[in-house]
């Protein structure tokens, strides 16, 4: 009868372990608005920080000479929102197709960010030598 209750509370031990990382690991995921849902809630969400998640526009991409001022474009295949970022750019955004920047949308339409996430590569491919 002891080996069956040192069992059975083992056994709850261990549910309540798996029942509390599953739990925590959901406070920790990362939600972000594509452009078009940003787009359809400017007017509740000017000023308030937000992230939001899309395509780097390519041929939008202008760096300022000082290099602390990134200006781009971030598209979700519909719309298109200009981003405006001013701090260090990380390494990654040059190879990057997909972005999250975190900050405010303004009445100007343009968003202001404060935190810029590129999304990296899921394979990595060695650069060709020239």
């Amino acid at each position: 009868m002891l080996k069956k209750r040192k069992f059975l509370i083992g056994g709850i031990i261990v549910a309540l372990a798996v029942g509390y990382l599953i739990f925590s690991s959901f406070g920790s995921a990362t939600y972000f608005l594509t452009v078009s849902e940003l787009l359809d809630r400017k007017d509740t969400i000017y000023g308030q920080n937000v992230r939001v998640g899309g395509q780097v526009v390519r041929e939008s991409v202008v760096q300022e000479s000082s290099g602390m001022v990134l200006k781009f474009e971030v598209s979700d295949g519909k719309v298109t929102v200009p981003v405006v970022y001013q701090g260090v750019v990380p390494d990654t955004f040059a190879t990057s197709d997909e972005v999250v920047v975190e900050g405010r949308f303004g009445e100007s339409g343009v968003f202001q960010a404060d935190q810029l996430m590129p999304k990296c590569a899921s394979k990595y491919e060695p650069v060709e030598p020239s």
